[in-house]
C-alpha cells in the first residue's frame, strides 16, 4: 500500500465513520474505483482507532463524566442513581449486541458480506428506512429521557451495521430518532456508543493484521490512522452543527443515489463484486502456505 493510498482511505474513513453513509461501504468501494486492492476488513478495523481517538478527544469531558458517574454510583451502591451513570450503563448494554454479533459473523464480515451487491442493497434499504423513520419520528426526546429500553434497542440498531453499507453511524441514529430522541442527542448517543464497539473490533483484528503474511506496511497504518483521527474530528464537529437545524433528508438521497450507481456499475461490468485478492489455504494440503486467489462473481 503506497502512502497516497493510505492518506486516501484514512481520509474517506474519517469522514464517513460518523456520517450516516457507511465507511465501509467507501472503503470498500473507493479502492477499486482508484483499481487498488482491496485493503481488507482488518485494515479498515484498525484505522477505525483513529476516530476512536477522534470521539475520545471530542467527547473527553463527557467520557470523563460517565466513567466518574460509572465507578462513583458503584462505589455508593447506587449504580444507575445519577443520568451520567445510567448513560455510562446504556452504553455498556448497547455494545453487546454488536459484541456478540461480530463474533458470530466474523467470517461472513470479512468475506461474503464485503460484497458489492450487499453494500448497495444494504445502503439503499437502510436509507429507506432512515426516511421512514425521520418523517414518523416525533423528536422530542432527550439524553435525559433515556431508559433500558432505550439503551438495548439502539444497541440492536447498531448490530445492524456489521452489514457493510448499512453504517454503524446511520443505524444508531436511525434508532435514536425511532424512540423519539432528539437528531442531536441521538447522534451524541451514536457517538459515545461507537467508542467500546469500534475500540474492540480494531484492537481485535490489529492482532490478526499484524500476525498476517502480507500486510500493509507500519507507515501506511499509522498515516491512515492519522489521517482518519484528523478528518474524524471534522466530520463530529460538522454533524452536530448540521442535525441542531436540519434533517437527514440529505443523507438518504446521497445513500440511495450511491446505491443505485453502485448497481449500475455491477450490472455493467464496470465494478466486480467481489475484486479484492485475499489469503486462502490450498485446499487438501493444511499448514501449507496461504496463497492468493482472486475472488469473482
Amino acid at each position: 500500500m503506497s502512502l497516497l493510498e493510505a492518506i486516501v482511505l484514512g481520509l474517506v474513513q474519517g469522514l464517513t465513520e460518523f456520517l450516516p453513509i457507511s465507511s465501509t461501504a467507501h472503503l470498500r468501494i473507493a479502492p477499486e474505483l482508484f483499481g487498488w486492492r482491496d485493503p481488507g476488513a482488518a485494515y479498515s478495523a484498525v484505522i477505525q482507532l483513529g476516530t476512536v481517538a477522534a470521539v475520545l478527544i471530542y467527547f473527553r469531558k463527557d467520557i470523563v463524566s460517565l466513567v466518574a458517574a460509572f465507578f462513583r454510583g458503584l462505589a455508593r451502591r447506587e449504580p444507575f442513581g445519577t443520568l451520567e451513570a445510567r448513560l455510562a450503563w446504556f452504553v455498556l448494554v448497547g455494545t453487546l449486541p454488536v459484541g456478540i454479533a461480530g463474533l458470530t459473523l466474523k467470517k461472513f464480515i470479512e468475506n461474503e458480506f464485503r460484497s458489492l451487491y450487499v453494500i448497495s442493497g444494504s445502503l439503499i434499504v437502510l436509507a429507506l428506512i432512515l426516511l421512514f423513520v425521520e418523517k414518523r419520528a416525533s423528536h422530542q426526546r432527550t439524553l435525559a429521557d433515556m431508559r433500558w429500553r432505550d439503551g438495548i434497542l439502539i444497541g440492536m440498531w447498531q448490530a445492524l451495521a456489521l452489514i457493510p453499507g448499512a453504517s454503524r453511524s446511520g443505524t444508531t441514529l436511525t434508532g435514536g430518532l425511532s424512540l423519539g430522541l432528539k437528531r442531536e442527542d441521538a447522534a451524541r448517543y451514536s457517538f459515545l456508543l461507537s467508542i467500546p464497539a469500534t475500540t474492540l473490533a480494531g484492537v481485535f483484528e490489529l492482532k490478526h493484521l499484524l500476525e498476517a503474511q502480507t500486510r500493509p506496511s507500519a507507515m501506511a497504518l499509522w498515516v491512515g490512522t492519522l489521517v482518519a483521527f484528523v478528518s474524524g474530528m471534522a466530520a463530529i464537529a460538522w454533524l452536530l452543527r448540521f442535525l441542531r437545524t436540519r434533517t437527514t433528508l440529505v443523507f438518504v438521497v446521497y445513500r440511495v443515489a450511491l446505491g443505485v450507481l453502485l448497481l449500475a456499475l455491477l450490472q455493467t461490468g464496470k465494478l466486480r463484486p467481489m475484486s479484492g485478492a485475499e489469503n486462502v489455504e490450498v485446499p487438501g494440503e493444511p499448514g501449507t502456505p496461504p496463497v492468493e486467489k482472486q475472488l469473482t462473481d
